[in-house]
């Protein structure tokens, strides 16, 4: 009896308190907190970014507060059909000051996974480790209807819904260029700022994929929304 009496006032004081509690957690850190362009890549961002593919337009209100925050340009393509439709893609056009070699059609969650990883990541580490802006990111694709690796009996491609992002490499303000194919397999600066972008993709997207997982990924990430947390 003792203890549902006090489990009752444990609870009633939790719900007395949560106003309070909730106004104080870090919005990075609260479910209830609008997504924001800067959260770290947690479980309750990851949670966040999810829930946003069941909500459109919610989806696109975040990435307008991206777009505002000046972290990545992009345009509303409305609904596509075909043999492999897309629901409110949009178009990503560039990250703040970093361009893009090419305009790329993205699903609403990856051009925001893309944004956050840009901006946390991609921007910070180039100027940390390689003393030198990140200018431009040069990308092989984003939407292609096709199925894996072409072949006529796998299942859909992420690409074929315009779920993942092929990446293949980045200028820098003072004019080098790094590729994921030249700098891999190289053990200086250079090879190391490849190799760690590589690794701290994976807590933005479901999988990344690298140079490492097989030969058809030599030249570039693959940085995708399925599963949670595969990175090879």
């Amino acid at each position: 009896m003792r203890y549902w009496i006090g489990l009752t006032v444990l609870m009633i004081a939790l719900i007395l308190c949560a106003p309070w509690i909730i106004e104080r957690i870090p919005p990075a850190y609260n479910p209830l907190a609008p997504l924001a362009v800067s959260d770290s890549p947690n479980l309750i961002t990851r949670y966040k970014l999810r829930r946003l593919d069941n909500n459109p337009q919610a989806c696109i209100e975040a990435l307008e507060r991206a777009q505002a925050a000046g972290a990545i340009q992009f345009t509303p393509v409305g609904n596509m059909g075909g043999k492999c439709p897309l629901k409110g893609p949009v178009r990503v056009r560039g990250f703040g000051d970093v361009s893009l070699s090419s305009s790329y059609l993205a699903s609403c969650r990856l051009a925001l996974s893309s944004a956050m990883f840009v901006s946390q990541v991609a921007k910070p580490l180039a100027s940390e480790a390689l003393r030198s802006p990140l200018v431009r990111i040069d990308h092989l694709g984003s939407y292609a209807c096709r199925n894996i690796y072409n072949k006529p009996n796998a299942r859909l491609s992420e690409h074929a819904t315009a779920e993942a992002l092929d990446i293949a490499g980045f200028w820098l303000k003072d004019g080098r260029q790094l590729t994921v194919l030249k700098q891999w397999p190289q053990t200086g600066d250079e090879g190391q700022f490849i190799h760690t972008l590589f690794t701290q993709s994976c807590p933005y997207f479901g999988n990344s994929i690298g140079p490492d997982y097989n030969t058809a990924h030599a030249n570039h990430f693959h940085l995708g929304l399925r599963w949670f947390g595969f990175c090879r």
